[in-house]
């Protein structure tokens, strides 16, 4: 591919801001993102920006008490498009952004900070209960259905003996029917954990020797199909989750980062699921693409049980687009190619990359 056929990383719009940005995320069906993050007096920042031309205006903004870490729209429906968040204090809450004066949903999910999380059953995906999961730093994984307060449907916790471990990164998938879905945890030793939640069992579970910082299954709502798993040390592991081996678990290829740094998210194009975006500690973009190999599977050594057989992973492109770690990205999911991303040196960026179709 030369290089006036590959797609290019364009920064399209750049706001400063006056506090750090942990999360941003595209409001369904809309022109408006959200920005979340920490005022320097340690309080909570939300703004909800829209496209308008060639400019980001800031159309709604409120302060908090607590600093938020984490967001999702992924468990509310497309009518309410409410915002939950995970803040430091533990407490997730959810927002309608036109009245941000109180949250509709609230409860103190952790002891700890809540360091991310995920949602399923809403915008999206739409099989199964509206469900949102947190990881803490308290080494616990929590399941909550918006429906019900106070109680978690489902809290995973360390093994009895296994020390805690701080929770970095959670994700849903399989949730392709009403029954079916699980939740994947990254922990800061390099622990991932799958859990079915519907037989409540550890699914599958390994170790990739460095801190998770993100995880995300190519698509929630299909049956299991690729997982990345993505963090310090600058590489990360492509799952190739349909084909199981009852010792060997799922076939795996690791990628090192372009750049030689710490990866900080992992986001699929949701109109191509071989597609996928990182994010490093480097202030770069790198923009990727899963090849199939030619054969899904083998017989192993014994001839017993099938194996999977990886395909390869290409690097359509990077640019560098900050000065400071990439800490968060979202694709919008009408707009091929449109994106909005956020450093650590206080600035949102929309962006645009073109050539996915191609």
């Amino acid at each position: 591919m030369t290089l006036l056929e590959k797609p290019q990383i364009i920064t399209y719009i750049t706001k400063s801001l006056t506090y750090t940005v942990y999360d941003v995320k595209w409001v369904p069906c809309s022109a408006r993102f959200v920005a979340i993050g920490q005022h320097s007096r340690g309080t909570g920042a939300l703004q909800v920006y829209e496209l308008d031309g060639g400019d980001a205006k800031l159309v709604h903004e409120t302060e908090k008490q607590h600093a938020f870490k984490c967001s999702t729209f992924a468990a509310s429906s497309l009518h309410d498009r409410h915002l939950a968040t995970g803040d430091f204090n533990g407490r997730l809450a959810l927002w309608d952004l036109e009245r941000t004066e109180l949250p509709v949903y609230t409860v103190k999910a952790h002891g700890e900070i809540i360091n991310c999380m995920d949602g399923c059953g809403g915008v999206g995906v739409q099989t199964g209960p509206p469900e949102i999961a947190t990881g803490s730093r308290d080494g616990t994984v929590k399941i909550w259905d918006i429906r019900q307060k106070e109680k978690p449907v489902a809290t995973i916790s360390p093994a009895a003996g296994e020390a805690s471990r701080d929770t970095w990164a959670v994700a849903f998938g399989n949730s392709y029917n009403d029954q079916e879905r699980v939740v994947c945890a990254g922990y800061e030793n390099g622990d991932v954990k799958m859990f079915d939640l519907r037989t409540m069992t550890l699914r599958w579970e390994t170790n990739v020797k460095n801190g998770v910082c993100a995880i995300e299954f190519d698509r929630k709502d299909i049956k299991m199909n690729k997982l990345v798993v993505a963090g310090l040390e600058s590489s990360y592991q492509l799952f190739d989750l349909r084909t199981q081996h009852p010792k060997q678990g799922f076939a795996s290829l690791t990628q090192k980062a372009h750049g030689n740094t710490t990866i900080w998210t992992v986001r699929h194009l949701p109109q191509n699921r071989e597609i996928f975006m990182t994010s490093g500690g480097n202030g770069g973009l790198n923009l990727n693409r899963y090849r199939y190999p030619e054969k899904r599977c083998k017989k192993d050594d014994a001839g017993e049980h099938e194996v999977g057989v990886m395909g390869s992973v290409e690097l359509l492109n990077n640019a560098t687009v900050a000065e400071q770690p990439v800490s968060s990205f979202d694709w919008n999911t009408d707009k091929p190619g449109l994106c909005v991303f956020s450093a650590f040196d206080q600035q949102l960026r929309v962006g645009i990359v073109t050539k996915l179709n191609s």
